[in-house]
């Protein structure tokens, strides 16, 4: 596919891009038929969306000029009303359950494409390490819905996406401060580098923002609900996560030129990749106005700044688009070599190296205090004890030999060092100079 530079298009006046009611109410999609990366891509966009008028609320906060909040002003309006017509595609026959499955599919689909594209060894990390979390949320949710709606994940998530345990959810409760990455600087990073960090923080975001708020509504159970809590507490830290990865020199609107490029970006991608034709045509014009957006971004940054967008961007071609496809070989190289891992400080490290004082374990003594009522682990327990043996979706059997056992939930990985396998694989030189390459089936690529 030929290079596109958005900055070469012509942008329709802003004005000329609100829409009407009918608009803003799009079709919802049918939740039997529609393809479950057309789902993710949607749960994305609206991330995408929020992200970007929160930041420009913060901005106009920020700001002591009326006139720029003013534009700043124009612009939110667009994006509010884009958000409204992306979360309404979300048909009302869909639970709150169902809709967190795509949420779950998307973190690890997402992750894993942006990881095998992701040229800095520090962001690749932190994308792998968060990646097996998210993908034990999937796990855990499943068996929710499968206990208490009869209905089948792996139609859900239309087997592109393995589900089975990873990193035990009770294991991703680390002490806050051990959540926080060194920062990528802005002028070595790459384009594609900056993208990834701000796709990736805005759709953790917005899956956190979800469970944040859907927790006190599920009235299914209150093992549903508890659910929601803790696994929103681990969202919580993966937005802590990634956003730490952010270069914060960059001025308000340098960063506002950045969000805009970003979104253009990820609707080309959804124009490219999307296979259902009236969800196609809604990124279309939605990338029509993103451009609009850009340009004045553009513009502003040029008027108050005196700065060109070459100076922020220096090549406005894209890099290579996010495609979402399935993920299974990798992800299962990822849980192979990196499960027994956690946090301490800056770095990503085996269990094993924690000391018996470390924050760690000092959290977990506290919060998950007694394991009987971590509500990752009740989920499952309570599934095995009605079941027999957990609900699960696999191509082979789990990659870890401690996670294969479906009548036990294993709630010492990751948690205990003596139930926990030492081997770890963390990157720590630059693309093309890695030591821990490895070869899937998709070729190779580093962990």
């Amino acid at each position: 596919m030929s290079s596109f530079n958005p900055f070469e298009e012509k942008p329709l006046p802003i004005e000329k891009t609100f829409m009407n009611w009918d608009t803003i109410y799009p079709c919802p999609y049918n939740k039997e038929t529609t393809d479950p990366y057309t789902k993710c891509r949607i749960v994305l966009m609206n991330g995408t969306e929020f992200e970007a008028q929160w930041f420009s609320r913060n901005f106009s906060r920020h700001c002591t000029d009326n006139d720029l909040r003013r534009e700043l002003a124009l612009v939110r309006r667009i994006e509010q009303q884009q958000q409204k017509r992306i979360s309404c595609l979300k048909p009302k026959n869909e639970s709150i359950l169902e809709h967190t499955i795509t949420y779950e599919q998307l973190a690890v689909d997402l992750t894993s494409v942006l990881a095998k594209q992701e040229p800095d060894c520090l962001v690749r990390n932190a994308l792998n390490f968060a990646l097996l979390e998210d993908f034990d949320h999937l796990y855990r949710y499943s068996n929710l819905l499968d206990y208490e709606y009869g209905i089948c994940p792996k139609k859900l998530v239309g087997g592109y996406t393995e589900i089975t345990p990873a990193r035990p959810t009770i294991s991703e409760h680390r002490y806050p401060k051990d959540s926080i990455f060194p920062y990528v600087n802005n002028d070595t990073a790459s384009i594609l580098t900056k993208l990834n960090i701000g796709i990736i923080t805005a759709a953790e975001q917005q899956t956190m923002n979800y469970y944040m708020n859907v927790a006190s509504l599920y009235d299914k159970s209150d093992l549903g609900r508890r659910l929601y809590q803790e696994i929103g507490m681990i969202e919580e830290q993966h937005v802590s996560q990634y956003e730490s990865l952010k270069d914060t020199t960059a001025t308000w609107l340098e960063e506002l030129l950045m969000h805009e490029y970003t979104e253009c970006y990820l609707y080309y991608s959804c124009m490219q990749t999307e296979c259902d034709k009236q969800i196609r045509c809604l990124w279309e014009e939605c990338f029509v106005q993103e451009i609009a957006h850009l340009h004045k971004a553009k513009d502003l940054l040029c008027k108050y700044e005196g700065k060109e967008w070459q100076q922020v961007i220096p090549c406005g071609d894209f890099p290579e688009l996010l495609c979402l496809r399935p993920n299974i070989d990798y992800v299962r190289s990822v849980i192979e070599t990196t499960t027994g891992n956690t946090q301490l400080g800056e770095c990503i490290v085996p269990l094993c190296t924690l000391q018996a004082d470390d924050p760690f374990y000092c959290y977990q003594d506290v919060v998950n205090e007694k394991v009987c009522r971590v509500a990752s682990h009740a989920v499952i327990d309570r599934y095995i004890n009605s079941k027999g043996c957990d609900y699960r979706f696999e191509v082979a059997p789990n990659p870890i030999c401690e996670l294969q056992n479906r009548r036990c939930d294993n709630t010492e990985l990751a948690r205990n060092p003596e139930c926990t396998p030492e081997s770890t694989q963390v990157c720590g030189t630059t693309k093309g100079e890695c030591s821990c390459e490895i070869q899937t089936e998709e070729g190779p690529f580093c962990i």
